[in-house]
This record gives C-alpha cells, structure tokens and sequence, in this order.
C-alpha cells in the first residue's frame, strides 16, 4: 500500500484502520474454527474466500501501521484466542448465515470507512474491502437461495397509483386505530428479527461453552433479550397479518469445549449489542407509528444498559484494548 510520507493520518482514519484490525484479527479465528469443522463442500469455498480476504487485510494494515511508525493493535491471535482442536459448535447453516451477516454488517462498514478516508492510499484500501464485501455478499446470498435457506422479506401488493397522507391518524400507534405498516417499517422490523436470531443462536453458543460462569451469565441475559425483542417484532408484524421469520435453536452443537477465549467471545457480543444500537435508531428514524418508536426507544435502553455491563467485564478483566484518543492536555500539564 503506497502512502502519502508527507500528510498524516487523520483522527477519522485512525478509528476505521484500528476498528478494521481489531475486526480482522477476530474473523480470522472465527473463520479458521468454522473451516475446521465445516462439513458442506458448498460453504467452505466461501469460508476459505472470506479467510483470505481478512488475511489480506492484515498484511496491509501492519504494513501501513509500520510505515506510519504507529503501534500496531494486539488484536486476537490464534495462539491465544483459537483452541484449533474444538469440536464443531455450530452448524454449516450458521456458518454459512454468519457469513452473511459479516458481508452486510462489512459492506455498511466499509462504506462509512470510504466516505471518511481522505489519502489516497487509505481511500484506496477501503474502496477495494467495499468491491470485496459486495462479492462476499453476493457469494453466499446465492448459496444461501440455492439451499432454500435464505428468507425473504414479506410481499405486499404494487399500489394502482401514487397517493398522499391526508390525516394525523398516519402517526398513530397507541390509541386510535392503526394504520398497516409502511414497507420500510415493516423490512427493518423483519431484518431486526433475523439479526437476533442469529444473535440468539450465537450467545447460545458462547454460554455453553464460556470458561467464566459470570461471562456465561452474561451470554444467558444478552439471549433472553434478544429473544424478548423478537417476540415484540413477531408480535408487531403478526398483527398485519405478516409472516414472521422462523427462529431456531439448530444451529448450535452440544459441545462443552470452547473454540474461542472468553474475550474474543466477549468482543464478539460487544460487536453485536453495538450493530443492535445502530440499526435500532435506524429503525426509529424510519418509523413513522408512535407504537413502532416507542418500541424502539424502549429496547434502545435496554440494550445500552447490557452493553454498559458488557464493558464492565471487559476492563475487569483486562480485555478491551483502547481505541485511538486525542492526548489529554491535563494530564500533560501535570506530568
């Protein structure tokens, strides 16, 4: 990766360059636990795809960060975080959802990393990682729609025409009667859905094989969460008469020995209570029924206060490793 000598990384794309490492260093471990254990020949070409393109990654970023004379992040390794000998925990069809997932979540990532970078090599970097989720993404939707496995969102009829909003009663939610839900009301309800199943099934997981009890508590609580959020979002989409996404537990072996260190676990959740948060007041922004908002704000809250402890367990233990911040100029003053 040629750079710029002469021009300095900038506070915006110092965040994304550590945030993209720390994600890399993580997926790498995760990855090489499902490759050991991936039975489907139709996943482990993607798997393999995916493996590389986070290795890849990692040879840019150490260079970059060597050439800019910047401390390389700790990040996750596989000496320490990796028991390569795990048996399998979860299935070829998690595995496969994960994957997913990691292209959707990347692909918003990217794009925000993109729009923020502004030299020419880091602008670079990103636009490739953004062209290499859209393959990514595009390889496993179509394995997931040739195995019947991917959902779609629910159909709604084509209007006769185009109409506008002539009453108040458009906003209504709690009291007054209901009007159906817009389509784009109804998608993030549908996405939210499938986003804590995956959830669900991914701190089942951890907490059956968490080495701490009190990080597998942790898991047990982010689970019963997410399943409560669902069942609103089931009943919200059921009371249009909607379909709503089917949940299952499946996805997870029996397995009591853990793949990975309870803080890499622990970093994973970190990752999905913070993509929770996000798409959750997206979710409010878009909504325009009070009942849907309501909803939204009211989770929001719960989930901050899960992630409040999440953080809490981190730096009790030592675990979470601190971003790039600006100096603190009182201390200065006093050393």
């Amino acid at each position: 990766m040629d750079t710029e000598q002469n021009i300095k990384l900038t506070s915006a794309e110092l965040s994304q360059l550590w945030t993209s490492y720390i994600n890399d260093t993580a997926s790498i471990c995760m990855i090489k636990h499902f490759l050991a254990t991936v039975e489907d020949p139709d996943v482990r070409p993607i798997l393999e795809h995916a493996l590389q393109l986070s290795q890849t990654h990692i040879q840019k970023l150490n260079a970059l960060y060597n050439e800019e004379n910047y401390p390389v992040p700790q990040g996750f390794s596989e000496n320490q975080d990796l028991n390569k000998d795990a048996p399998r925990l979860f299935s070829d069809n998690y595995m496969l959802m994960f994957l997913h997932q990691m292209a959707q979540i990347s692909l918003n990532a990217y794009s925000v990393s993109k729009s923020l970078a502004v030299r020419s090599d880091i602008n670079e970097f990103y636009a490739q990682c953004l062209t290499e989720a859209i393959q990514l993404d595009t390889m496993a939707k179509n394995t997931l729609l040739s195995k019947g496995l991917y959902v779609r969102s629910p159909y709604i009829p084509y209007p006769e025409k185009v109409d506008f909003v002539k009453k108040q009663s458009f906003l209504t939610g709690w009291f007054g009667e209901r009007r159906p839900l817009l389509s784009l009301e109804m998608t993030n309800l549908y996405s939210n859905f499938q986003r804590n199943s995956l959830g669900i099934a991914t701190l089942i997981g951890f907490s059956q094989v968490a080495e701490s009890k009190k990080v597998a508590q942790f898991f047990v609580r982010g689970k019963e969460i997410a399943s409560k959020h669902n069942e609103i979002f089931g009943s919200v989409l059921r009371e249009d008469d909607l379909p709503v996404p089917m949940a299952s537990d499946t996805y997870v072996t029996e397995s009591k020995v853990s793949p990975l260190s309870d803080k890499l676990m622990m970093f994973t959740v970190t990752g999905l209570i913070a993509l929770g948060v996000g798409y959750y007041g997206t979710s409010i922004s878009t909504s325009m029924r009070r009942d849907l908002t309501v909803h939204y704000n009211r989770i929001i809250q719960e989930i901050l206060k899960y992630s409040e402890d999440d953080a809490n367990i981190l730096i009790n233990n030592g675990w979470m490793e601190e971003p790039p911040r600006a100096r603190d100029r009182d201390e200065l003053a006093n050393d």
